[in-house]
C-alpha cells in the first residue's frame, strides 16, 4: 500500500475528488482519502508509479507527498481498507447517521442514505439550533428588561416582534441544514439518497417507500439505524383533541401565547418554558414530581428557586386528570390546591420525553430486538440484535444527546467496516441551557452508592466564586463527588450562569482519572466561572473563605 501526504484540500468533497482520480488510475484498486487527515491511501498494482499518483492529484490543483517509513503491518493497511465495496444503508439523515455515513465513505464504502422526512433530523431543524436561538434571544430580552446592573444602566421594556424573530431564527436553520447536511451530501458521490420511508424485508434486504411514489428494494452488507426520536404524548383524558403543542410546534410559533401551561418537568419542558416567560408569557409548569427529579435534589431545588424568583409558576407534584379546549382557552384540571384544582392557559405546551422512531421499521423481520420503551438495544459497539445491523442516537438506549448519536455513529462506521470500536459513556457531559444552566458529568452521589461507592462530596456555593460575585449574579453551586476510597473524582454536578462552558474541563478530569488534589493543584485563569471547579476541589482540604483572591 501507498500512503500519500496531502496539502491544499480544503473540505470533504476535496478528498472525494482525489480518491476519485487516483481509482481512475489503470491498477489502482482502492483509494481511501481523508480530509481530517489529509492522507490518501493507495492499494494498487506494482505496475502503477508513485509519479501516475502525484500526477493525477496535482491535475485537480493540489500536491501530494508520498510518506515514507510507515510502520504500520500489512494487517492493518488492510483494517484500513476493510470497507472497499461494502454497501452500507443508512435509515435517517440526522447527525447519527451522517456521522456514520461519512466515515464509511472515508473507509471506502459505498452509501445508501434512506430519509422520509426533511434532511438533517431533529437537532438542526426542531431542536437544539432552532431551540438555542430562541433561548439566547429570551436571554438579551431578559437583560434589557432586568439585569443586576439595574441602578447604573437604565432597563427599559423590550418591544418584542416575534414574527422576526422567528423568520431570523429559521434562516439560520436553513442555513445550517444546507452546509452541515444537504450539501455535503449533494457533493458526496459515494452516498446516494433516497427520500422515503424504510423497512425491513430480511436481514440483508430495506423496502422504501418513495415519497415521490413506487417502492425500491435496497440491499446491504451492513445497515445503521438512525431514525431519532418523537415528543411522548401522555395519555391524559381529553388531550389529544386539543390543539396542544409539543416543542416542535412551539418552536415555529409565530406569536408569544399571553398565558402559556407546560407539562413536564425536564430539559425541553424548562428550557422552553423559560424562553416564553422570558418573551412576555405568563408561564406555569406542572411538575409530576419536582423540577429535574432524576437528577441530584439540589439542582431541582436551584433552578425552582430561579424560575420562581422570575415570576414562573412552578406546581409540584401536580398531574392534569383532564384537558379540554373550549371557545379557544386550554382548561385543565389538576389536583393542585395552589389553582383550586383548575388551570386556565390560551396554550398548552407538552413535553414529556421523546419516543424512539422504530415501529414502523419492521425490525423483527432483520432480527432486532426493542426494549419495553421500543428502543433498540444495542452494545458498546452500537451492534443489534440483527447480524450486520447496527444502531446509533435516540432510537436505541442510549442517552438522548446529538453528540452522543454521533460519536455513536462514527464507531458504528468502524464497525461496519472491519474495525473495533467502543463507545464509553462514563464520562458523558450533559447540559441543560436553563439561566442558571445545569451542567453535569459522572455520578451522582445517589448513584455512586447504588454503585456501592462510599463517596465524600463537597458543595460550592457561587458566591465563593470571584467571577460570580464580579458578575453580581451568585444563583447556584458546583458540586464534586469523589471516590473516599482513591481521592479520585468521579462525578461534578454544576448549576450556574454558562455552567456549560465549565463542564468539559470537569469531563477531562474525570476521563484522566485525577484526583480532586490533582485538580485543586492547577492553575485556572483567575475570574473565570471555570475557576469554580478549582475552589470546589480546594474545600476538600481548605476554607476556601480564608484564602486570598486567585490562591494557588
Amino acid at each position: 500500500m501507498t500512503e500519500i501526504t496531502l496539502s491544499g484540500i480544503t473540505c470533504t468533497s476535496c478528498a472525494t475528488h482525489v480518491k476519485d482520480a487516483l481509482e481512475k488510475i489503470p491498477g489502482v484498486n482502492t483509494a481511501v482519502v481523508s480530509y481530517p487527515e489529509n492522507r490518501a491511501q493507495v492499494m494498487a498494482d506494482t505496475a502503477v508509479s508513485h509519479a501516475q499518483m502525484l500526477a493525477a492529484i496535482a491535475a485537480l490543483g493540489y500536491q501530494g507527498a508520498i510518506r515514507v517509513g510507515d510502520l504500520k503491518s500489512d494487517a492493518e493497511n488492510r483494517d484500513a481498507l476493510a470497507g472497499a465495496g461494502l454497501h452500507i444503508a443508512v435509515i435517517g439523515s440526522g447527525g447519527g447517521a451522517m456521522a456514520a455515513a461519512l466515515k464509511a465513505v472515508e473507509k471506502g464504502a459505498k452509501v445508501t442514505l434512506i430519509e422520509r422526512g426533511t434532511m438533517g433530523g431533529t437537532c438542526v431543524n426542531i431542536g437544539c439550533v432552532p431551540s438555542k436561538i430562541m433561548i439566547r434571544a429570551a436571554h438579551i430580552a431578559h437583560l434589557r428588561r432586568e439585569s443586576p446592573f439595574d441602578d447604573g444602566i437604565a432597563a427599559t421594556v423590550p418591544a418584542i416582534d416575534r414574527r422576526k424573530l422567528l423568520a431570523q431564527q429559521q434562516a439560520r436553520v436553513e442555513e445550517l441544514r444546507h452546509a452541515k447536511y444537504e450539501g455535503i451530501l449533494e457533493s458526496n458521490p459515494s452516498i446516494t439518497v433516497l427520500h422515503g420511508a424504510a423497512r425491513f424485508k430480511d436481514g440483508r434486504h430495506l423496502t422504501v417507500t418513495l415519497n415521490d411514489g413506487g417502492e425500491q428494494t435496497v440491499a446491504f452488507d451492513r445497515c445503521l439505524i438512525a431514525t431519532g426520536a418523537s415528543p411522548a404524548i401522555p395519555p391524559i383524558p381529553g388531550l389529544k383533541d386539543t390543539p396542544y403543542w409539543t416543542s416542535t410546534e412551539a418552536l415555529v410559533s409565530d406569536t408569544i401565547p399571553e398565558r402559556l401551561t407546560v407539562i413536564g418537568s425536564s430539559v425541553v419542558a424548562l428550557e422552553l418554558a423559560q424562553a416564553f416567560a422570558r418573551l412576555g408569557s405568563q408561564v406555569t409548569i406542572l411538575a409530576r414530581s419536582t423540577l429535574f427529579f432524576r437528577e441530584d435534589p439540589a439542582i431541582g431545588e436551584a433552578v425552582t428557586s430561579a424560575f420562581r424568583a422570575e415570576g414562573i409558576q412552578v406546581l409540584e407534584h401536580t398531574q392534569a386528570s383532564q384537558v379540554a379546549h373550549v371557545d379557544g382557552e386550554f382548561v385543565l384540571t389538576t389536583n393542585s390546591g395552589e389553582t383550586h384544582g383548575e388551570v386556565r392557559a390560551d396554550k398548552l405546551f407538552v413535553a414529556t420525553g421523546r419516543t424512539p422512531n422504530t415501529r414502523s421499521l419492521a425490525l423483527e423481520a432483520a432480527g432486532v430486538a426493542v426494549n419495553a420503551q421500543g428502543s433498540i438495544v444495542i452494545d458498546k459497539g452500537m451492534h443489534t440484535s440483527g447480524p450486520n445491523i447496527f444502531a446509533a442516537g435516540d432510537c436505541t438506549d442510549q442517552p438522548q444527546f446529538v453528540y452522543v448519536a454521533a460519536a455513536a455513529g462514527t464507531r458504528a462506521a468502524i464497525n461496519m467496516t472491519g474495525g473495533e470500536a467502543a463507545l464509553n459513556l462514563d464520562a458523558m457531559p450533559a447540559v441543560v441551557f436553563t439561566d442558571p444552566q445545569v451542567a453535569t458529568v459522572g455520578l451522582t452521589e445517589a448513584e455512586a452508592h447504588a454503585n456501592k461507592i462510599e463517596t465524600d462530596s463537597r458543595t460550592l456555593a457561587l458566591e465563593n466564586v470571584p467571577r460570580a460575585l464580579a458578575n453580581f449574579d451568585t444563583r447556584g453551586f458546583i458540586k464534586l463527588v469523589v471516590d473516599a476510597g482513591s481521592g479520585r473524582l468521579i462525578g461534578v454536578q454544576a448549576v450556574a450562569p454558562e455552567a456549560g462552558e465549565l463542564i468539559q474541563t470537569a469531563v477531562l478530569a474525570i476521563r484522566n482519572r485525577m484526583t480532586v488534589q490533582e485538580l485543586a493543584d492547577q492553575m485556572f485563569p483567575y475570574l473565570t466561572m471555570v475557576e469554580g471547579l478549582k475552589l470546589a476541589a480546594q474545600t476538600f482540604s481548605k476554607d476556601v473563605k480564608q484564602l486570598s483572591c486567585c490562591a494557588g
